[in-house]
């Protein structure tokens, strides 16, 4: 009974810890792309966020600066009004809330060659079930999915009712 609940509270923890999270997963890579599959929003859509996580971004502020916009300057990459503008390098936003967060670079003309980034952070109610949604469905017409996620989704919630079940 006593490891059921110290399992149980690992996983627990582990799901809700908040995290500082390099973007890109390493420091330089808030830079224009060299092809469409070094995109960084190839890395968010194989990367979980949560509400509470923070992302980091590394970059030389003396070359470039991140703009955090709307989904409608993101996609005509207007840099001329963000919610908001980080030009120290050493940038750290936290993702305060479920739902889609549009990053841009500052540089005039990069964002058109490709300098931008989608990240969905999931709802708390989402992160143990849900897959993460793509960056690609707040930008494209919906498409089916593809992937077994509902096995994954049953298999998770079988585990999760017996380590709850062994509790009582």
């Amino acid at each position: 009974m006593a490891t059921c609940l110290l399992l149980a509270l690992l996983l627990f923890f582990s799901f809700c810890e908040a995290k500082d999270i390099v973007v890109g997963g390493k420091i330089d890579a808030w830079k224009v792309p060299s092809s469409e599959s070094d995109s960084l929003n190839h890395w968010a859509e194989r990367s979980r966020f949560r509400i509470g996580d923070s992302l980091v971004w590394k970059c030389d502020a003396q070359r470039d600066s991140v703009l955090q916009v709307t989904k409608e300057a993101y996609a005509s990459c207007n840099t001329s009004n963000p919610v908001a503008e980080y030009k120290d390098g050493n940038t750290k936003v936290e993702l305060d809330r479920s739902g889609p967060f549009y990053f841009i670079s500052g540089v005039k003309g990069n964002c058109e060659k490709g300098e931008k980034l989608v990240v969905v952070v999931l709802s708390s109610r989402h992160r143990l079930i849900s897959p993460a949604p793509s960056p690609a469905e707040f930008e494209s017409p919906a498409v089916a999915p593809t992937s077994g996620a509902s096995s994954l989704k049953g298999g998770l919630l079988v585990v999760l009712a017996v380590l709850a079940w062994g509790l009582f």
